[in-house]
């Protein structure tokens, strides 16, 4: 909802009132509880009032105008003062937004490693042609090596790295952690350091110093739930409540259909067929396969359609219930659903797997049902056979058939 033609409301109505009221309108629709919108409004009323005291009535107003207000004017306890700062600095966005405010925000201030960082990324991004995603996976480990000389080490240029100061960073980091964690961290170390020397940044080539991570080409039997664990996952949501609502609907999807993460997350409105009893799954590699929407897993999408989720602008099918009610992001929010319910229910988990584990055990079953590993490739959706090999080391029916009888009475001589 947009305001337009400010100044023919009337003459003297100050141009950030006049935006005051849609932006407390947008907070409502985004799902802001009544008390909370009460109290922005009151710290935008206050705040308007205390410009026109100062004679300040130009709509330019800026980051450091709003610090001078909380700074100068009481807000109360602690929490009062976070409401009444992002009520003021989130205003202040949707100004910009909107091109009522032309000045920029102001920018961070430029460091050696900052400047570093940012060259490092348009490496990535642009010569490499790195996905974003991708990117959240290596530049955090070189601001955390940067942070790591300056700090701990006390060394603020990268050409004094050597071996011993990278191996006691990766060691340090490598307490605690799954060994695939630990080989995307040995893999951006040297992803960076790669960067660092083709740059002239640091003088050798120190990729060597950082340690291989053994991974195994065969991994081990997966992890899976019995049935009963299955059931007691899925009785664990509150239907009540609309977060239970939402993550029941989240695990029938897991446990039923064997879907990723990142594809509950991607689930649209209009991939949902309810006349055909389908249902679009969007895959890895914007792959899109089409399969049939159990009537339990729909009856439990429909419910949280209909009672919870409401009318908002994405077409996502599964948001935050708090506000600002924004779809959910990050295979984290999943395994973050999963973990309360299994918490809930008094089920063991896996340290490294959680929403996985509904999919080795939707595997394991089929396994046990008589299906063959190229059905079960069908089902999840992998796109190279080898993905499900795994999967034979449970097939304790057909591993039966395959082995050698024991040498006879005296063994083999």
């Amino acid at each position: 909802m947009k305001l337009k033609i400010i100044g023919s409301i009337h003459p003297s109505l100050d141009v950030i009132q006049a935006h005051m009221a849609v932006f407390i309108a947008d907070l409502k629709a985004a799902g802001y509880a009544r008390n909370t919108l009460s109290a922005k409004r009151v710290t935008l009323e206050r705040f308007i009032s205390w410009r026109r005291r100062r004679k300040r009535t130009s709509p330019e107003l800026t980051e450091s105008e709003i610090s001078e207000f909380l700074t100068k004017s009481p807000q109360g306890h602690r929490s009062r003062r976070s409401v009444a700062s992002r009520a003021l600095f989130g205003f202040l966005d949707y100004l910009r937004r909107l091109h009522v405010i032309t000045t920029c925000p102001p920018k961070p201030l430029e460091t050696v490693s900052s400047a570093l960082i940012e060259r490092y990324a348009d490496f990535l991004r642009n010569e490499k042609g790195l996905a974003e995603l991708s990117l959240k996976v290596y530049l955090p480990v070189a601001k955390e090596l940067l942070h790591y000389l300056e700090e701990e080490r006390g060394i603020r240029s990268v050409r004094r790295l050597n071996a011993s100061i990278l191996r006691a960073f990766l060691l340090e980091r490598a307490q605690a952690r799954s060994s695939e964690c630990v080989r995307l961290l040995a893999t951006s170390l040297r992803s960076l350091l790669r960067f660092l020397h083709a740059r002239d940044e640091i003088p050798n080539d120190l990729t060597a110093a950082i340690p291989t991570v053994r991974r195994w080409t065969q991994p081990d039997i997966p992890k899976k739930l019995t049935p009963e664990e299955v059931s007691q996952v899925l009785e664990a949501p509150d239907r009540d409540t609309a977060t239970g609502r939402r993550d029941y609907a989240i695990l029938l999807l897991l446990a039923r259909l064997g879907l990723r993460s990142s594809e509950v997350l991607s689930l649209q409105l209009g991939d949902v067929r309810w006349r055909t009893g389908e249902i679009v799954i969007r895959g890895k590699g914007n792959r899109q396969d089409l399969m049939p929407l159990p009537r339990e897993v729909g009856a439990a999408i429909a419910s949280y359609l209909r009672l919870d989720r409401g009318i908002r602008p994405t077409r996502r099918v599964f948001l935050r219930t708090i506000a600002p009610r924004v779809p959910l992001t990050g295979p984290a929010s999943i395994g973050h659903v999963v973990r309360r319910a299994m918490t809930e229910a008094g089920v063991e988990r896996p340290m490294q797997i959680a929403a996985h584990l509904f999919r080795h055990t939707l595997a394991s079953k089929m396994l046990q049902q008589g299906a063959n590993l190229r059905e079960i490739s069908e089902v999840l959706r992998h796109q190279a056979q080898t993905s499900t090999e795994i999967y034979a080391k449970i097939d304790m029916r057909t591993l039966q058939e395959v082995a050698r009888p024991w040498p006879a009475q005296g063994g083999v001589r």
